[in-house]
């Protein structure tokens, strides 16, 4: 039976060593919650790195028999591993790039050599437990190598993917030395999921601009598949945070604490060590607010907790000391022998004892300057059993975007920040109640058990797309079928479409001339059944191009056609009344001028507007632009924009590829057609067809063709066997 594996840099529990042998202690966090349901049920399984370093065989051998009863497979790395896998490319390159903190990015070859190094031994551990059928799912920033490994390997598997932090815009990412790797290693997923529509955003933008491969709607075709980029906001185990609020437990440590702080209003915050939450400036706003309001002294104080977190590298030292420096100057300044500003612990705490700092505090400020959910805001609501407290939030963290009834705060206006402590201080509880109890609802209905979920109909919902699609690939079966009937046939018909299907894109499209190989490929079908080249080109270039050769030319998308019988002229098939083009190539003209790149050519009944030289992104928003503003102009007219591949045309609707398909094959008996096109233009072909034909789509969009091919390669193969 098919299995889920879960695969993430850190298994969900921790190894440490104690009097010469090894203990495990469970993770508390939210996402070993959340999949715990699915790791633990079956034969499902979590892949990992139990989170210390094991070299001796033995002991090897002992915590795989343990780890296995756990329903878990551990990944060992070395200590070389750890230091430039884990400390150097994955939190020294790619944790300051994805945070937007630039100035700490390091560039080191070696570091990358071990990141690929890593990928590669969660692969080989993944590729012991794997069969073919089984769900693989990814976790986060360490291992964006990994599914284009494992689809190496496992073409058919089901293997998706998820960052837990921000993915930062196309300007970031271009910086990174080996960009085009790591994008493509994340697309050897099915399902791509971030937390936030803003993150999917920039991963759909850099993927396009990067790799090439064009996305839409969240969806990104594929060499030979389509792959789904989706946001997925994680939750918390909302019942367990509030539960343990209610307890016994809680309620006397709240008790005991709130003892030793009398009737203070009470400021929490919780982060682990990184310059990525925004400590310090936080530090000074608090600073300010006490400057500000001198009424508040004795009034108001912060509990200040920040977890142990990579404190050997150097710039997390250096943020360490200058917190340490922040809190010991506030508290110098401020304190009285029964007030301290913040109370400040270097240290984790227990869970009954940070529900109890949940509990009793008025206010979380939580004000990261760049993350991508923060779980700790939707713990704080959770835990406020009777609807009183106020969330200050900043509006970089993810969690923002669903709590929308925090006091949202940009992290780097400190004034921002002093007011909405302010504010927070001085609110009424009614107003308090509604915000907090809307947040509450939210958190209840998206917890972590529905974002898993949800997660896991995606995967479902996308393989069935993907097998819609898959059902219409032209494989070896289906080339043996078309062969076969080819060769039965007594009079055969072939319409095929150039740009695209008969040969590859290039910057310019006059250079896109029949090569050696298509024509003899065309010169080989021609002897043996009617060739039909139909394009949207200019008829004096398909001319010039295919002079000599014993096929039909229908150009211009169906305004001339040559029949092969006819040594002489074109005849123009439609009549067509071109008083629009004035009016049409001034607007065209006029995106030309803002587009460096992007140029107009004229055919005899319709524009062209190209855009493949542009630079990518802008000639996409500037297309989308232009294509609003034809589309509305085109009423108007009477005429119909298309949008082709890096080009968007407009001619006369009653003008196309179909129409003219029909006129040739009219009075004709055919026993065998073969239509294959690759874009919009393409499709009223496919529409003209008969039942019986075979109708193929290069490139793998939805289409009304019978058939996808993956690219002109493999047209040219079928094609090529034809004549064998």
């Amino acid at each position: 039976m098919a299995k889920t594996i879960i695969v993430s840099n850190r298994l969900p529990i921790s190894l440490r060593h104690r009097n010469g042998r090894f203990e495990f202690k469970p993770s508390a966090g939210g996402l070993a919650t959340g999949l715990g349901s699915i790791y633990k049920s079956g034969e499902n399984i979590w892949i990992g790195w139990p989170g210390n370093t094991v070299d001796d065989p033995e002991q090897r051998a002992e915590i795989i028999l343990e780890l296995h009863d756990l329903k878990m497979a551990p990944v060992f790395l070395s200590k070389e591993d750890v230091e430039q896998f884990y400390e150097g490319f994955s939190n020294e390159t790619l944790w300051p790039a994805f945070h937007y903190f630039t100035q700490y990015m390091v560039y080191n070859a070696e570091h990358w050599e071990a990141y690929k190094r890593v990928n590669e031994k969660f692969c080989e551990a993944i590729l012991k437990k794997a069969d073919p059928d089984d769900t693989i799912w990814v976790h986060d920033y360490q291992l964006l190598l990994l599914p284009k490994m494992l689809r190496e390997v496992l073409p058919n598997a089901t293997i998706a993917f998820f960052q837990h932090i921000p993915f930062p815009s196309y300007e970031i990412i271009r910086m990174i030395p080996w960009r085009r790797e790591l994008l493509e290693g994340v697309c050897g997923a099915d399902l791509i999921g971030f937390h936030t529509y803003d993150d999917m955003r920039h991963f759909l933008s850099a993927v396009g601009r990067i790799t090439g491969m064009s996305s839409e709607s969240g969806y990104i075709q594929a060499e030979n598949r389509i792959i789904n980029v989706d946001s997925f906001p994680m939750g918390i185990d909302y019942d367990k945070f509030a539960k343990q609020a209610k307890s016994k437990k809680t309620q006397n440590i709240v008790k005991e604490f709130r003892k030793q702080v009398a009737d203070q209003k009470l400021i929490i915050t919780i982060d682990r060590l990184d310059y990525s939450k925004g400590i310090p400036q936080r530090l000074e706003a608090f600073n300010k607010l006490l400057k500000d309001h001198k009424e508040l002294h004795g009034k108001v104080s912060m509990i200040m907790i920040v977890v142990p977190s990579r404190d050997k590298v150097q710039s997390y030292k250096e943020l360490k000391e200058e917190i340490d420096l922040l809190v010991g100057r506030m508290n110098s300044d401020y304190s009285t022998l029964n007030w301290v500003p913040v109370h400040y612990f270097y240290r984790g705490f227990p869970f009954e004892e940070l529900s109890a700092f949940y509990s009793m505090s008025d206010i979380a400020l939580v004000t990261p300057l760049r993350d991508g959910m923060n779980l700790v805001c939707k713990e704080f609501v959770a835990s406020k059993t009777d609807q009183t407290g106020v969330l200050i939030l900043s509006e970089m963290a993810g969690a923002s975007k669903e709590l929308q009834d925090a006091v949202l705060v940009n992290p780097n206006d400190q004034q921002g920040v002093v007011d909405a402590i302010y504010e927070a201080l001085t609110m009424k509880p009614a107003e308090q109640k509604a915000r907090i109890s809307s947040m509450q609802e939210s958190l209840k209905k998206y917890d972590i058990f529905q974002w898993v979920k949800v997660f896991m109909d995606r995967i479902e919902h996308v393989k069935q797309k993907q097998a819609e699609l898959t059902s219409k690939d032209v494989d070896t079966k289906v080339i043996t079928e078309i062969q076969k009937s080819f060769k039965e046939a007594k009079k055969p018909v072939l319409f095929l479409d150039y740009d695209g299907t008969l040969t590859g894109f290039v910057a310019n499209p006059q250079d896109a001339k029949p090569d050696a190989e298509l024509k003899a490929i065309v010169k080989g079908l021609s002897q043996k059944a009617q060739v039909v080249i139909i394009s949207g080109r200019d008829k004096d270039t398909l001319g010039t191009w295919f002079k000599g050769f014993h096929v039909d030319m229908i150009a211009e998308h169906g305004v001339w056609v040559k029949h092969k019988e006819n040594k002489g002229d074109w005849e123009l098939y439609a009549d067509v009344d071109d008083s629009w083009k004035e009016d049409i190539r001034s607007v065209m003209e006029y995106y030309v001028l803002r587009t460096p790149g992007a140029f107009i050519e004229e055919k005899h009944h319709s524009l062209v507007w190209h855009y493949r030289k542009v630079e990518s992104g802008l000639g996409d928003l500037r297309m989308r632009e232009l294509f609003s503003h034809l589309k509305y102009m085109a009423r108007g007219h009477n005429l119909q924009v298309l949008e082709g591949n890096m080009v968007l045309e407009i001619k006369r609707p009653d003008i196309n590829k179909g129409r003219a398909a029909t006129a040739m094959m009219k009075g004709n008996e055919y026993d065998f057609i073969l239509a294959i096109g690759d874009d919009w233009t393409d499709e009223d072909t496919f529409k003209a067809m008969p039942k019986n034909a075979y109708s193929i789509r290069v490139g793998y969009a939805y289409t009304q063709a019978n058939y996808n091919i993956k690219s002109f390669r493999q047209v040219r193969n079928l094609l090529g066997k034809l004549i064998q």
